[in-house]
């Protein structure tokens, strides 16, 4: 219906702009991603999907299109609606949402507000495919990734870590080193804890 927006950019806030686009004002929700990629100038384009219910239209904007495809296709499990999956795209980056979902990572799914343990399978179960078909995605280095972020995890506990503090240091390991070895999270790991 409406793909991109453009025009001056006349009010923002973290969770919604309004756009003045041929001297009409569009108000659009944002996800915070999205507000912390806007320009510092006046004019800007937002990639846009707009959802038509009984009682209103409503816009959401995205800087990327790949945001707006993972929101689209958020919207196609039962259960998710846009406001969780706007939130789903305010917690996490586009990047780390799909790794989680081609990877089987049901945690990082449900770490998001308002999403449970189901829900979060559900996600994984009905997005996984598409997700691995959309973006050319190497499921056995993700799953690999996993093991080595659950062998060393067992490592530090053995250790003395508890596994709650080592799972938030481990996970930000294996994300900023998607490659890494075992023994490379673990002295990493070491080093934060």
């Amino acid at each position: 219906m409406i793909a991109h927006i453009q025009g001056k950019l006349v009010e923002k806030t973290p969770t919604d702009v309004v756009i003045d686009c041929g001297g009409v004002g569009y108000h659009i929700n944002i996800s915070l991603h999205t507000y912390s990629l806007l320009p510092a100038t006046d004019f800007i384009k937002l990639y846009t999907h707009v959802q038509i219910k009984e009682d209103a239209h409503t816009l959401f904007g995205f800087m990327e299109k790949t945001e707006r495809e993972i929101f689209k296709m958020m919207l196609t499990v039962s259960g998710i609606g846009a406001s969780i999956a706007r939130t789903m795209l305010s917690s996490l980056e586009p990047k780390q949402i799909i790794q989680a979902i081609a990877s089987g990572d049901v945690p990082t799914i449900q770490s998001i507000k308002g999403i449970g343990a189901k829900t979060a399978q559900r996600v994984i179960i009905e997005l996984k495919d598409k997700v691995l078909k959309l973006y050319d995605l190497e499921e056995v280095s993700l799953v690999q990734n996993n093991t080595n972020k659950d062998e060393a995890l067992s490592a530090l506990e053995v250790l003395g870590f508890m596994r709650k503090s080592a799972e938030k240091v481990v996970e930000k390991i294996a994300r900023d080193h998607p490659e890494a070895t075992v023994e490379f999270i673990i002295k990493q790991a070491l080093k934060n804890l």
